[in-house]
Parts: structure tokens; sequence; C-alpha cells
């Protein structure tokens, strides 16, 4: 059994380091050769990366890829995509090529409307309960004037705030359910700020006013955010899809079963998040709460669905998405992380908007390669050969062999037992 530890994050780098491999490890020395081949040696961004969380002893790399060639409302880009699964920048770029030459995509931004909620408990009548909120509210919004006011400079701020009976779920339940416009700021700390004083004063004032007790329980943003939609889509004459590997009608009838299939669904949707999660880890934002906030919109007629949506309406295939996206391009990781500044400048230093709008561009691109594989040669031709490289590494297969191989298998199909047979039959050769 190990033992436990006091006052670790007091301890230095290199001594949480001795103490973890002293005490988890057989092989101390090459754990700590593992830990340490991973430190920058670039000291000042080690330095900066040592500090964007706690007890940190390494970095954990993810690759870091591109996809071009995409198309969006006209204008030209380039995606960053951070992602340690093969075939997915690969199948983003291919669907972009497939989009560039029949218009591209389109998008438009719905509502970056945001949501925060001061929960709390009241056993009294509700209607004085309303009247009060009716007058205090705004003091709720005046005290919060201080956090408010830069956001307000620009445009955003508080845009409104309610008073929620939820009583019929829980007794005594009641919510002050508040909506923000944060800009380009995703605003977490913003909101939530507001929040914590909209708290402080509903609660001095109830002291004042009411007879009953109000009893506040948290105070915090919510990452479900339906009001803060995007919608992306791309559509051509049924004429300009190619006929040898397009079937329009399976197409849109994949993504009617991912409608009324969860099982199929969550497998549909992970596709889209395979593309979304990658360029919101690229650009320092919370993937996190986007997939938890998406997962949610999806379920939000009761029943787990596909995100996107396809038909064939007067000879035109249309395939689109609306999705909730609350993001930022600033403040966070956006002006920490050099990757994540490389990766903003990349994409023509976006505004929040036009981020979401890129996101959700990319989550589409994904979703439509795969169906287009799922209902033509099928998933596995495509991610098998592109996930050959990583069963060639794992062998530890030296470069020639790796080109021997994967010259084998362009006539051949990938699995992992016809790898291994082939590399040990290299072996043998040699």
């Amino acid at each position: 059994m190990c033992a436990s530890i006091s006052g670790f994050s007091k301890l230095s780098k290199s001594k949480k380091i001795d103490w973890i491999v002293k005490t988890y490890f057989s092989e101390q020395e090459e754990a700590k050769k593992v830990i340490k081949q991973y430190w920058n040696n670039n000291i000042a961004l080690q330095n900066l990366h040592d500090e964007f969380i706690e007890n940190t002893i390494t970095n954990y790399y993810l690759p870091f890829g591109v996809a071009p060639n995409f198309l969006i409302n006209g204008k030209m880009h380039t995606i960053p995509m951070a992602i340690e699964e093969s075939s997915v920048v690969a199948a983003a770029s291919k669907a972009a090529k497939f989009w560039l030459e029949r218009g591209g995509f389109k998008t438009k931004v719905i509502s970056t409307t945001k949501i925060g909620q001061v929960h709390f408990m009241y056993h009294g009548d509700f209607k004085t309960l309303e009247n009060f909120f009716n007058t205090v509210k705004p003091n709720l919004i005046a005290d919060a004037k201080p956090i408010t006011k830069n956001m307000e400079k620009r445009g955003g701020g508080i845009l409104d705030i309610v008073l929620k009976d939820k009583t019929e779920d829980i007794s005594g339940y009641y919510q002050l359910h508040a909506t923000f416009e944060t800009l380009d700021a995703m605003g977490a700390n913003f909101i939530n700020s507001c929040l914590e004083q909209f708290a402080k004063t509903f609660k001095t004032e109830a002291e004042k006013q009411l007879a009953k007790e109000i009893e506040i329980v948290m105070s915090i943003l919510s990452n479900y955010v339906p009001d803060c939609l995007v919608r992306a889509e791309v559509s051509c004459k049924l004429e300009d899809l190619p006929q040898d590997d397009f079937n329009a009608e399976k197409f849109v009838q994949a993504v009617n079963i991912a409608k009324v299939e969860p099982y199929r669904a969550v497998t549909h949707n992970k596709g889209i998040m395979n593309g979304i999660d990658a360029v919101v880890l690229a650009t320092g934002n919370d993937f996190r709460a986007i997939e938890a906030g998406v997962h949610a919109y999806a379920s939000r007629n009761g029943k787990y669905s596909s995100l996107t949506d396809a038909k064939i309406e007067d000879g035109v295939f249309t395939f689109w998405m609306e999705i909730p996206l609350a993001l930022g391009t600033v403040g966070g990781l956006t002006n920490l992380h050099p990757l994540v500044k490389l990766a903003l400048e990349l994409l023509h230093k976006p505004s929040a908007r036009e981020l979401m709008q890129i996101i959700a561009v990319a989550g589409l691109a994904q979703n439509f390669a795969a169906l287009r594989s799922l209902t033509t040669t099928g998933i596995q031709e495509g991610h098998m050969k592109m996930h050959l490289m990583n069963i060639l590494n794992q062998l530890q297969a030296t470069d020639s062999e790796k080109k021997i191989i994967v010259e084998h298998f362009k006539k051949n199909t990938v699995t992992h037992s016809a790898v291994v047979e082939a590399y040990n039959n290299l072996k043998e050769k040699n």
C-alpha cells in the first residue's frame, strides 16, 4: 500500500517527482527520464506551462495538426486541430476539399446568450417572494456595476434576471436565472462574479424585507447554453454529387437513424465532437464545458438524438447542424499559451462569433466525412490505413520496415493481426 503525503503542493517540482517515482515506480530512473524528457528546453516557456495548473511535473503533448481548404462564407481557412486520434484531421481535410468544389460551408450565429443561476431556498409565500424580487431586481443590477462596467463599454453585460419557481422539483427551491452577453470572452469568471454579487445583494435585502429566510445554496454559471447557437450548412444539387462513392439517399437515412436511435446517436455525435473538440483545444477553450453543453442540447427534446440534419428537396442535398458553443478569443489561455496565439492568428484572429462558426464547421465536416464512409466503403478501410503507422510504432519498426509494410498495405486490408503478421514475416526474411 502506497503511503500518503502531507504538504505535497508545497514541495518543489523536483521533490514532487522524487516522491512520485520512489513511491510508485520500480524503475525509478526510467520513470524520471520519461517525465523529464517532455520538459521544454525554454525555461521561461516551461515555467509558464507549470503555472497553468497545480502540482505540475511535466507536459503531456497532443499532436497539433491542420486541416486546409475550408471555404466558410466565401473566406478560406486552414483549421488547427489538437487531437491524438488518427484519421480525424485527414477526414476533416477531405470533407473541406469536397465542399470547396461545391460552394463551401455557410454559417451564421443565431444567438450568443449565456446563462448563470443563483440557486436558493425559500419556504414562504411565492407571491410575497415575487413582489420582493421585482422590487430588488434593479438593486441586483446596480450593485454589480463595478463588475459589469468594462463589459458594458464593449457592448456586453447583463441581459436580464428572472425569478424561476422550481418548487415542483424540490420543495422551496427557486432560482435567479440570469442571461449575459460576454462578447469575445468565454466569460466564466465575469458571470460567476456577477452571480455572487446578485446573491449577496439578494440575501442582504431579503433579511431586511422578508419575514421568511432565504438560504443561498450556490451561485454558478451554466454550461448548458441552448441560446448560444450557431448554424453550419452545406448544400448542392444532386447532380453535382459524385455518383461512384456518394449515396445521398443512404446518407439522409443514416442521419434519420441517428435522430431516432440513441445508441447510434451517441457515436454519431462523438464523431462531430472529434472535430469540435480538436479545434476547441487548439484555440485554448474549455472542451469539457463544450461537451457537456452539446450533449445536453442533443437531449433537449427528452431523447438523445443526432445533432445534424439532412434532406433532399427539389433536387438539392442539404446537410446542416445547429449547435450551442460558448467560446472565447480573449482571456484564459488565449493570452498565455504560445500555440493558442498561433492557432488564433492562423484563423485570422477571429472574434468569438467567428470562432463559433469555424468550430461548428469542423464538427459538420467531421460528421460528413464519417457518414460518407459509413454509407459507402465502411469506416474501417480509411481509419485502419491511418492507424497503420500507430501499429508499426508499437512494433518498433524501423523507417525502412515501415516503408515496405506501408507499400504492402496499399493493396491489402489493414487489421492489427495482418500488420503484425506482415511485420514478423519481414523480420524473418531479414
